[in-house]
């Protein structure tokens, strides 16, 4: 349907992508993934038509209607949420309009026979097919269906799209798209500004569209379910795989590690011919020999290993200098904007975040997330009750919207030169390094960078100084799979205090130790992290919860009058705690059968370690066979099949040992 052919792109001497060919079919749900810079966004404006390539061609077929959601857009103002989102149906409307005028006209004239009273019959025959064609359902019912999987509230599509943030006229741009059902969708990190009850949304709703899909996200779960192939960019080359994305890592790796295997191969081969035809090249006896040897080379069909991009970010942040024992603390407060002081974002709030602890903020969209980091950086005060910066706490803070805080005309050096103090500012090059900005890149504007590339520069800046709280609003949006990974594992090696605010479950397990769960103007706190929180919830995703919430926000509200929880274990619902009479039951008995589901639990996860360990020896006793065979093969021994052989045990060994460091993991703790 589409189709990518021998296409370049260089800027400035330098080479984007190097003669790739790809083709877009019908039916097909790409996921395109690399590294942040690689060129995923450059490939989509190539196929819109925003850009053009150096050499090469883009082919489109005129017919194919394109939904295109790039990463940072351009909003329109002076309508409301609705209003803006219906002005998709204007060719529809139009369409009727004509109908009506149409039908007037023929009811007026009385020339059956003419031509023009037959062309204005098959016009109106057209439009009759073509609205007929159209959704049966009406298109303010369709768009207030779509605004509000999108998370807007009803009493919110009666407001000015200029009231709302860049993250929210995403949405809005995004609904305009998916009503316009196109043949094609191209979507640049469409959940960067989604909470996850409408990430959910967005996928159920991918899962079913009709179309043909090229979708850009760093969200691993959402491209597993959202997608069935998956092409990666990587240095400048296309590889394409047939599969999720789960699975092309899996592929990508025994691809790799069968490459390699086999160049080696190879090589030893070359080495042992050249080295016959060097010893009996000048020996008539073997002339015949040599010369059919050296024939073989010619013909070999020589084996290249594909240079990787094994660049990765080098994240360590600097140690934190020692606070008081409370970091954080609110209580009681109540929270508003100064230019809606009428509109309370949280009522009775109460926080606590000791030195060193690792915490997580979670909630949809608007419940307050960002409000309380705001409040954190004292930009906000609370209106009734206190919010209490500890002694000595230094904060360092990596806001949501990076647009909003760094200079679109300073350099990338600049950037940190501007704040830098001290010895640091003899180290910039090398922080900057560390964040993969090297040689001219430290020249680049802010204004030409990719959204990956201003959360690395913005993240950079937090290693000026050694702050001893961070405070992190989703600073994973934008940023590439691998550097959200290395991102982790530094926070979890911090040795300060951590707040983050994230809808990325991947990215919080294992990083954090309580959560607060915002929702309904209230605070709830949960110790424990996030799979325990989820475990307790009895649900497996944030999506559930979120569902859950009203209800539950509603029930809390009448008990307590919306004072924070801690959340030790699940919570007993109304009908758990009423026999059938309706009398109350004793709350230990809850308790009492939480314990043994525990008990089973962890006897459950302990036979199966120990199933584990004993499969983990059993295939390190076959992989050892194999080493053994291919240390000195014999004439029988089948190299290629040996080494394949060799490679299936070590990608199931790897497995069963994650499995096991992370169930040992769950026993220890």
């Amino acid at each position: 349907m589409i189709s990518l052919t021998n296409l370049t792109v260089a800027f400035g001497g330098t080479t984007l992508l190097n003669d790739i060919n790809l083709h877009i079919s019908e039916k097909d749900r790409i996921g395109l993934t690399g590294r942040n810079g690689a060129g995923k966004s450059t490939l989509l404006k190539l196929i819109v038509g925003e850009q053009h390539p150096t050499s090469g061609r883009v082919e489109v077929p005129q017919s194919v209607r394109i939904g295109y959601l790039p990463q940072v857009m351009q909003h329109h103002k002076g309508r409301t949420v609705l209003e803006e989102t219906m002005t998709v149906f204007d060719d529809f409307f139009a369409m009727h309009r004509r109908v009506d005028e149409i039908s007037a006209e023929l009811a007026s004239r009385e020339d059956y026979d003419s031509k023009e009273y037959s062309a204005l019959i098959v016009e109106l025959n057209t439009l009759n097919d073509r609205l007929a064609m159209a959704d049966g359902a009406s298109p303010e019912v369709a768009a207030v269906k779509t605004l509000r999987g999108l998370g807007f509230r009803d009493n919110e599509l009666g407001r000015a799209t200029e009231t709302f943030s860049q993250g929210w006229n995403m949405r809005i741009e995004l609904a305009k798209i998916l009503l316009r059902k196109p043949d094609v969708l191209l979507l640049d990190e469409p959940t960067n500004h989604l909470d996850i009850e409408s990430i959910q949304w967005l996928e159920e709703y991918l899962q079913t569209f009709n179309g043909s899909m090229v979708l850009i996200s760093h969200d691993r779960r959402f491209l597993d379910n959202t997608t069935n192939r998956t092409v990666e960019i990587m240095l400048g080359r296309i590889h394409d795989y047939k599969v999720p994305y789960s699975k092309y890592l899996v592929l990508r790796k025994e691809r790799i590690e069968q490459q390699k295997a086999a160049y080696e191969n190879q090589q030893r081969t070359i080495e042992k011919t050249e080295k016959f035809i060097e010893q009996f090249r000048y020996k008539p006896t073997k002339s015949n020999q040599v010369q059919s040897r050296i024939k073989a080379l010619e013909r070999m069909d020589r084996i290249e290993l594909e240079v990787e991009d094994n660049s990765t970010l080098s994240v360590k942040f600097p140690p934190a200098p020692r606070s008081g024992d409370v970091a954080f603390k609110v209580n009681d407060a109540t929270i508003s904007y100064p230019d809606a002081p009428h509109k309370i974002i949280l009522s009775d709030a109460n926080i606590e975040i000791k030195r060193g602890e690792k915490v997580a903020f979670v909630g949809r969209n608007g419940e307050g997330k960002t409000t309380m980091m705001k409040t954190l950086m004292g930009a906000l005060t609370p209106v009734k009750g206190s919010a209490t910066v500890g002694y000595n706490v230094k904060i360092g803070y990596y806001a949501q919207n990076q647009e909003d805080v760094l200079d679109r005309n300073d350099t990338v050096y600049d950037t940190l030169d501007k704040i830098a103090v001290g010895d640091v500012r003899f180290r910039l090059r090398d922080i900057l390094g560390a964040f993969l900005f090297r040689g001219e890149d430290i020249d680049k504007k802010v204004a030409v960078l990719s959204g990956g590339e201003r959360a690395r520069l913005s993240m950079a800046r937090l290693m000026l100084e050694p702050y001893n709280l961070l405070a992190l609003d989703e600073p994973t949006n934008h940023m590439d799979i691998r550097s959200k990974d290395v991102l982790k594992q530094a926070l979890a090696k911090y040795d300060g205090t951590l707040i983050v605010v994230s809808h990325d479950r991947d990215f919080l397990s294992g990083l954090v130790s309580k959560i607060y769960e915002f929702g309904d103007g209230r605070v709830r706190e949960h110790l424990g992290g996030v799979d325990d929180f989820l475990h307790r919830k009895k649900i497996e995703s944030f999506d559930a919860l979120e569902r859950k919430a009203p209800a539950a926000a509603a029930g809390d509200r009448r008990q307590s009058g919306g004072e924070v929880r801690k959340s030790g274990g699940e919570e007993p619902s109304d009908v758990a705690l009423k026999g059938d009479n309706g009398r109350s039951r004793p709350e230990h008995a809850s308790a009492s059968q939480m314990d043994r589901e525990t008990r089973r639990e962890m006897a459950r996860l302990k036979n199966r370690l120990s199933n584990l360990e004993k499969a983990i020896a059993e295939i390190e006793g076959k992989m050892a066979e194999i080493e053994k065979v291919l240390s000195s093969p014999g004439e029988g021994d089948d190299i290629m099949e040996l080494t394949r052989n060799y490679l299936e045990h070590k990608r199931e060994l790897d497995i069963k040992m994650e499995e096991w460091a992370s169930l040992a993991e769950k026993l220890d703790q």
